[in-house]
């Protein structure tokens, strides 16, 4: 169980999704994926391709609401309604691009529509915030290409590892 006890959000961007128009299979996809791992779903949403929207909902659950790990599906594509990776760039305070640079290289070896993808990576906070791609399959296999990786950087994140740093007062930095 990879990531036991990790409080994961998911939001599906689609337009016709959320005017009900179109049953969202790629948000369910990843819950099945991250709950077999041991995470705890505690939101699932799908929303408009509209980048205030999005934004508002990422600002909202990494800041009030604690999530440890944001998955987006949907709107990383050419279209002009997709607007995901705009959105993210705008909360994120740090990029972490090797989650969608990885997942960009492993897909590439399945189709050359991959290079399409302009979906991105970073952290809030103490929240990471990862872009998947729109369709079930593609979900399945982005996760199961950042999975290893994950934990490690979650706890890292957290300060739940030896590996982060304490400021002091003078503002040197010590290994904990």
């Amino acid at each position: 169980m990879k990531l036991k006890g990790v409080k994961v959000a998911i939001l599906t961007m689609s337009d016709k999704g959320a005017r009900g128009e179109r049953v969202d299979t790629s948000g369910p996809e990843i819950r099945s994926i991250v709950e077999a791992e041991g995470a705890i779903v505690f939101y699932y949403e799908v929303i408009p391709d509209e980048q205030y929207e999005i934004e508002e909902r990422l600002v909202r659950l990494a800041d009030l609401e604690d999530a440890d790990l944001i998955l987006t599906t949907g709107g990383t594509g050419f279209s002009p309604r997709d607007v995901t990776p705009e959105a993210t760039l705008a909360v994120i305070e740090r990029n972490a691009p090797g989650f969608v640079e990885a997942i960009r290289h492993a897909s590439l070896k399945i189709t050359p529509h991959a290079m399409l993808s302009r979906a991105v990576s970073g952290m809030r906070g103490q929240t990471l915030i990862i872009n998947l791609p729109g369709s079930p399959k593609a979900v399945r296999e982005s996760l199961q290409v950042v999975m290893p990786a994950l934990p490690h950087g979650l706890e890292i994140l957290k300060c739940q590892t030896g590996e982060c740093a304490v400021t002091t007062q003078t503002g040197n930095d010590i290994d904990t």
